[in-house]
């Protein structure tokens, strides 16, 4: 049995619950759209408040830290390892007997070497440098050079520099004034035997030369002698029967008196050439077989011949056995450095040494050499010149030539022309300073620096006196104001 009564009320009650349900969703949709347009709406500004929003912030000072710290000042710059003194090294003449005509003893050979000389050797008095036709060249010290063959009856300071080198080698020459005597020969012939070779002793031209020489004496001897005697004969032939000569009598001695003159300057003239050769006739030194060097111990540099060369130019060069550094600075730099700082070399291997400057280019240290290490100090990038050194250069940039010796050389000996690195040391804060930038240092018109502090937003001047400058730091002192560690120093605006 059914009961439709019942049906309808349950009906009615479902379709209450779907209408609720849809009018919540509605309304849910509805919140939604409008909370996403008001987001929409903040996000949104117009030309004017978006122009407004990329502006610049207001401009301020730019600012660094004034820092209180020890400050060391140095001269950086590349240098090259080289030897000192250099000088041509050449023959005075030629070894042995020379280039004349050959004998039979191969004397007088076209010069060739034999021996040539070895570059990097140590040098010292009374070493063999390179042979030529199988003789020696010595190396003597001395400051004459050699140029001239030394022998008997030669005289003047290489001379007495032979007889000297020869008394410290411990061949006694018998004196040391100045002229090659009998005992310059003995010992000269004695110094080439301790070496294994024989001293230069005349050759057979020589020999036939004196000969000739001696030849040329005895005849004019007897050119003079006959002259003479055929005077005396003239006179006993005239009996003296008359008491005054005839005019040809007259003549006659006249001419007789200009033979015998003639014949008496041949004589003399005979003598002249005959002892010149005896001067230098005997044991001798040829000028080509010694070589004077102001010191030794020295170095052979370079050598320009080789064995079979004729050694007729310069044969190499010789230095000093002491090592330095050539380095080349800016002048700025260069007005920093005094004779005697310590530099510290350095090669690009790390191998390092120690050198004092010697002699720069343009040097104006004082007399005695000394230098405040306060007074070397310079203010790069401002126009102070507290602080800054006497003496100045045309030309800031320009080179200026170093040179630094290094007494110990250690590792540096054998580096010969590298690269090195050369940093000397020019001045040292006393203790901690207090330091800015080099940008933070400004110049007034009455030409006293001075920094820009900025304190609570404000910024103040503070007159400085600039000392001690490195690697763009410079030390400052407060003049009349107040500057501590800390505060902010303006570098750029």
């Amino acid at each position: 049995m059914s009961h439709p009564e019942e049906e309808n009320p349950s009906g009615v009650s479902g379709r209450i619950g779907s209408g609720r349900r849809r009018l919540g969703v509605v309304v849910s949709a509805v919140v939604l759209v409008g909370a996403g347009g008001w987001f929409a709406g903040t996000q949104v500004q117009s030309p004017a408040d978006a122009a407004a929003s990329h502006q610049a912030p207001k401009a301020g000072p730019v600012t660094v830290a004034v820092v209180r710290q020890s400050l060391t000042a140095s001269v950086v710059a590349t240098g090259s390892v080289e030897f000192a003194s250099p000088r041509p090294l050449s023959l005075a003449g030629p070894v042995g007997s020379g280039a004349s005509a050959s004998g039979a003893d191969g004397e007088g050979a076209e010069q060739r070497v034999t021996k040539a000389p070895v570059a990097g050797t140590k040098i010292k008095e009374g070493d063999v440098l390179m042979t030529v036709n199988g003789r020696p060249v010595f190396a003597l010290a001395g400051s004459v050079p050699m140029y001239r063959a030394l022998g008997h009856g030669t005289s003047g300071d290489d001379v007495t520099q032979l007889q000297k080198a020869l008394k410290r080698l411990g061949f006694d020459p018998g004196g040391t004034g100045g002229t090659y005597g009998q005992g310059t020969a003995t010992a000269v012939s004695d110094w080439y035997k301790s070496e294994g070779y024989d001293a230069q002793e005349p050759s057979s031209a020589d020999q036939q030369q004196l000969g000739t020489l001696e030849q040329a004496v005895s005849a004019a001897q007897e050119t003079l002698l006959t002259t003479n005697s055929g005077a005396g004969e003239e006179s006993s032939g005239d009996g003296g029967s008359s008491s005054s000569p005839s005019p040809q009598s007259s003549t006659d001695k006249q001419v007789h008196e200009i033979q015998v003159k003639s014949a008496q300057k041949s004589l003399d003239l005979a003598n002249d050439a005959l002892s010149s050769f005896k001067a230098t006739y005997g044991t001798k030194v040829p000028a080509g077989e010694v070589v004077f060097l102001p010191k030794l111990p020295a170095r052979l540099d370079k050598v320009t011949v080789k064995t079979g060369d004729i050694p007729s130019a310069q044969i190499g060069t010789v230095t000093s056995s002491d090592v330095v550094v050539q380095a080349a600075v800016p002048g700025t730099d260069a007005q920093l450095l005094r004779h005697g700082m310590t530099a510290q070399l350095t090669t690009a291997d790390g191998k390092s040494a120690q050198g004092t400057v010697d002699v720069v280019a343009d040097d104006t240290a004082s007399s005695d050499g000394s230098s405040s290490a306060t007074d070397t100090s310079a203010t790069a990038g401002t126009d102070s010149t507290s602080g800054s050194t006497s003496g100045s250069t045309s030309d800031s940039t320009a080179a200026v030539q170093v040179r630094i010796t290094v007494p110990d050389p250690g590792p540096l000996a054998g580096e010969a022309e590298a690269a090195v690195k050369v940093t000397i040391k020019v001045g040292a804060s006393d203790g901690k300073v207090l330091t800015v930038p080099m940008a933070a240092i400004h110049t007034s018109s009455d030409g006293r620096a001075r920094v820009k502090v900025e304190r609570d937003g404000t910024v103040t001047e503070v007159h400085v006196t600039v000392g001690l400058s490195a690697a763009g730091i410079v030390e400052v002192r407060p003049d009349g104001g107040a500057l501590k560690a800390g505060e902010r120093v303006v570098v750029g605006e």
